[in-house]
């Protein structure tokens, strides 16, 4: 057998030093303040919509001014519309709540480029660290909403399908927007990922891909026809374990 040149051992680092372990430590509490402050601030704002696309969408491109539409819709139904609080999709999210009877809501994480707030929230919020951010979209929401976007809508796209999957959280509406934008992803996941029998096919049957406002806001009370918009007791429990 030939031996690798290169070894683990010769490339192990130094223990963390007391100061840096100290440090890491204390960020604990920081943790722990987003997400006291995040379910105290938002534990009021039910029923809401969760809210994922873009940051590049520009006020002239059609996906914003969609996104606009739905989420005015949505906010004069009487949903909370909860959006990353960013430029782009989010800015057109809580632009159409903040135009619409119920509250914008921004969740704003600090990043070295690109997340500036926008100015239509009605409840602003700041997270430093990506986990305890997920958890506030999730929480609350009785619907998710993914417009086209990159890597981070992708990133709570699949999350958020995998809670559901796991029955980690309910069984809420997962609509997504844009069928042409999704066409191909969607084809990959039913040949490739069914086809090989990494999913179910019920797996691809979590979520549904709706383009009008009207139909979005109806299908999101469909769901519901029968049933409160408030977790159940059963549902709760499964959400104090995200």
């Amino acid at each position: 057998m030939v031996r690798h040149e290169r070894s683990a051992e010769k490339l192990r680092l130094k223990p963390i030093d007391d100061v840096q372990l100290s440090r890491e430590s204390w960020k604990v509490f920081q943790i722990m303040a987003e997400f006291v402050e995040g379910f105290e601030r938002l534990s009021a704002i039910r029923p809401s919509v969760s809210f994922f696309g873009s940051s590049r969408m520009t006020p002239e491109h059609p996906y914003y001014q969609l996104a606009e539409r739905i989420a005015r819709e949505l906010s004069d139904a009487g949903f909370s519309v909860v959006s990353g609080g960013g430029p782009g999709i989010m800015e057109a999210a809580n632009k159409g709540a903040f135009e619409g009877r119920s509250p914008s809501i921004g969740l704003n994480i600090q990043l070295p480029r690109e997340q500036v707030a926008n100015r239509y929230q009605n409840i602003s919020l700041d997270f430093h660290h990506f986990f305890s951010r997920k958890v506030m979209f999730v929480k609350y929401a009785c619907a998710y909403v993914v417009m086209p976007g990159g890597f981070g809508t992708l990133d709570e796209f699949a999350e958020i399908l995998t809670l559901v999957q796991t029955e980690k959280t309910q069984r809420i509406p997962i609509i997504l927007v844009g069928a042409k934008f999704w066409r191909g992803l969607l084809d990959w996941f039913q040949e490739s990922l069914v086809g090989l029998g990494t999913l179910s096919p019920g797996d691809v049957e979590l979520f549904e891909v709706l383009d009008e406002p009207t139909a979005i806001v109806e299908a999101i009370f469909a769901h519901y026809q029968g049933r409160s918009f408030e977790p159940s007791t059963e549902e709760r429990e499964r959400l104090m374990r995200l």
